[in-house]
């Protein structure tokens, strides 16, 4: 009896531990990665974690609410702008001060900017989110007295940690950026996983059936488009950091197409899919700038046929289904139930 009752358990651990088999290698490769390459490529790797974490903010709305921005950028941009201006004018180094405060002023003007965009649906929520952005980029070239214009601001410092006697590298940064990239995918992995996420999906599948089980529909895209702003500026404040300077060029309907492009490329309906997109993107950017720096929007464009064409649902999906074929051979050979 007690081999009987304890065979199921067995073979659900075994189970559960392939299934995580990806994530952890994923995490290792990740945390190895830097270590093991110079600092130029550490510096790639920097700026795959930071466009990760956009990417994601942007498919909660996109993926997962079923709202199509082209103006995300807008959060992107005021949280490298806040904390630029904070740390260059107001001479507020420590990254706990200006940290925060960063968040909460891209809350607050995405909590405003939600309720504009939110009036409409559809197309015109698309077109209503890209003018948004668009004034956001017209305040930062505009307001040359706090935000330097089209020069942007320069000299923006690492964070401030506080820890005395320490010094930042570029190993140091990557490590400190992927420890953020790892926060913001546990909360974000808590918040669609969470009933709020769930009703989320069920806004984007049936609205009008949400809302006739009573559920306030506009509240809770308003809500998620409030925390996709936040993490939108998080990844901004991160990227301010990562290159010393920022510019209006970062807020705008460029900056917004490539992260959509990223979700895009990775799937929208795979929660590690713009992680995925966030990594193409970045590689070939990098390789473009080597060999044919002119020709990188082709090369975008390009890659974003070919994956509309024959990748659809993006990468992660068909990543997906290829480890359930393994698994599937790994429980035929080892006698357990195929998953």
């Amino acid at each position: 009896m007690g081999g009987i009752a304890l065979e199921p358990i067995k073979r659900s651990s075994q189970e559960q531990l392939v299934r995580l088999l990806p994530y952890i290698f994923g995490l290792l490769l990740f945390t190895m990665f830097p270590l093991l390459v110079p600092t130029y490529l550490q510096t790639m790797i920097t700026k795959v974690f930071v466009f990760a974490i956009f990417a994601m903010s942007l498919n909660l709305i996109w993926g997962y609410t079923g709202l199509t921005s082209l103006g995300h950028a807008a959060y992107f941009g005021i949280g490298g702008y806040v904390y630029a201006i904070l740390v260059t004018r107001y001479g507020i180094e420590s990254f706990w001060v200006s940290g925060p405060l960063s968040i909460l002023a891209t809350g607050l003007v995405a909590a405003a900017f939600g309720i504009v965009a939110l009036r409409v649906t559809g197309v015109y929520f698309l077109l209503v989110t890209l003018a948004l952005g668009r004034l956001v980029y017209y305040v930062a070239v505009k307001w040359r007295s706090m935000t330097q214009g089209s020069d942007g601001i320069i000299g923006i410092a690492l964070p401030n940690l506080g820890l005395p006697g320490f010094t930042w590298n570029a190993t140091y940064f990557c490590f400190f950026v992927l420890f953020v990239l790892i926060i913001c995918y546990i909360l974000l992995y808590l918040i669609v996983k969470s009933p709020f996420g769930y009703a989320l999906q069920g806004v984007r599948d049936q609205e009008p059936r949400m809302r006739c089980l009573g559920y306030n529909t506009w509240l809770y895209k308003y809500i998620a488009f409030i925390i996709a702003g936040i993490f939108a500026g998080i990844a901004g404040m991160l990227f301010s950091q990562y290159l010393g300077v920022f510019h209006p060029d970062h807020t705008g309907v460029a900056m917004s197409t490539v992260v959509l492009l990223m979700v895009i490329i990775g799937g929208t309906r795979m929660f590690f899919g713009p992680i995925i997109g966030a990594i193409v993107i970045v590689l070939l950017e990098y390789f473009a700038s080597l060999y044919m720096p002119a020709r990188w929007p082709m090369l975008l464009g390009a890659v974003f046929v070919i994956a509309v064409m024959f990748l659809r649902g993006g990468i992660g999906i068909h990543l997906v289904r290829l480890w359930e074929k393994v698994i599937n051979g790994y429980g035929s050979v080892k006698g357990c139930v195929p998953l």
